[in-house]
């Protein structure tokens, strides 16, 4: 086990830098330089300013844009091996520093809307595998389906209308994280605050993915629960509840481990919208910001931690299988 593990570490390594060389290759080609966008700020608002090509040659020197693009993409690899990803265009702050400061709130709502998605949507694909085919079934399918279309922009638009205090009820806080001068309250305070705060983009995180899980989790449980060893099961006299929990739950999972690697990113790209939306100065609304103001530094930086967290999460589910399946063993992925 430990050296399947070692093997897919040191398997990152090489995936890590690929993503990385298309990701920097792209943003060099893209239009618009960071050059011109920095000397644009500079003369905002100044009507005398005059930009030369003199000028222009000396903001790309400065941010080291008059180099090849194979020399730049060496030295942002040589410094994202000591986690240094160099200083931000915008306010030449480093950007480990900004990334360090949003990263934690983008990994609360993540991890907090991961354990939302599995707590509610497995019961219920378990619960609505028995009830297959009744009305209250039918009824919440054709429910989350309609919850699966619904664009997250607008659900998030809705929620602050009828529960933001916009035209109705004034019940969750709709900017930031925690309240203004909330850092010297006692802790349970705190703890209330972020609660309310962190609520409504939760749910905007959360409800097309249990649309999705829960369904997922349905249609498992229901292959599993027509098998042959249920039946026996059955003929046993075992009970039902025994039935599900002991026998069919554990080989009905080996499908919502596989969703793990594949919601993780998904959620992780959906917080630049609630994050922009909910004005929560986190990872996705940092991109966002650095992605308009051809920020390369921080984008690079950005997309090089959202990689190395799928591939992580990638990682945690095929370990995740063998531990749900025992048939399955490191040894044979070896081979």
């Amino acid at each position: 086990m430990k050296q399947y593990i070692a093997k897919r570490i040191l398997l990152l390594i090489p995936t890590l830098l690929g993503i990385s060389l298309i990701t920097f290759a792209i943003i060099n080609m893209a239009p618009g330089s960071p050059a011109n966008a920095r000397i644009a700020q500079i003369f905002a608002g100044e009507a005398s300013g005059e930009v030369t090509a003199e000028l222009i040659e000396q903001t790309k020197k400065l941010y080291g844009l008059d180099k090849p693009i194979h020399v730049r993409y060496w030295e942002w690899v040589k410094g994202m091996a000591t986690f240094d990803f160099g200083e931000s265009f915008k306010d030449h702050r480093p950007v480990i520093d900004k990334i360090l400061e949003a990263l934690p709130i983008t990994m609360i709502l993540n991890i907090l809307s991961m354990i939302a998605l599995y707590l509610l949507a497995i019961p219920w694909g378990i619960y609505s595998s028995r009830i297959a085919g009744s009305k209250l079934d039918r009824a919440v399918t054709v429910g989350l389906f309609v919850l699966y279309s619904l664009p997250t922009f607008w659900v998030a638009t809705m929620l602050i209308l009828f529960l933001g205090g916009g035209e109705f009820l004034d019940v969750f806080p709709t900017y930031g994280y925690e309240t203004y001068g909330a850092e010297s309250w006692p802790f349970f305070a705190r703890l209330w605050d972020w609660t309310l705060h962190l609520f409504l983009p939760l749910v905007c995180m959360s409800y097309g993915g249990l649309a999705l899980l829960s369904r997922y989790a349905r249609v498992s449980m229901l292959e599993v629960i027509h098998q042959d060893y249920i039946r026996t099961a059955r003929a046993k006299g075992l009970s039902e509840k025994v039935i599900t929990l002991k026998h069919a739950l554990r080989n009905s999972l080996l499908p919502l481990i596989t969703l793990v690697a594949s919601i993780f990113p998904s959620l992780f790209g959906g917080s630049v919208i609630i994050e922009t939306i909910f004005s929560i100065s986190g990872l996705g609304k940092l991109g966002f910001e650095a992605i308009r103001s051809n920020d390369y530094p921080v984008v690079m930086a950005i997309t090089t931690i959202s990689a190395l967290l799928t591939l992580v999460g990638i990682l945690i589910s095929d370990l995740l299988y063998v531990v749900a399946d025992p048939r399955i063993s490191f040894e044979e992925r070896e081979a």
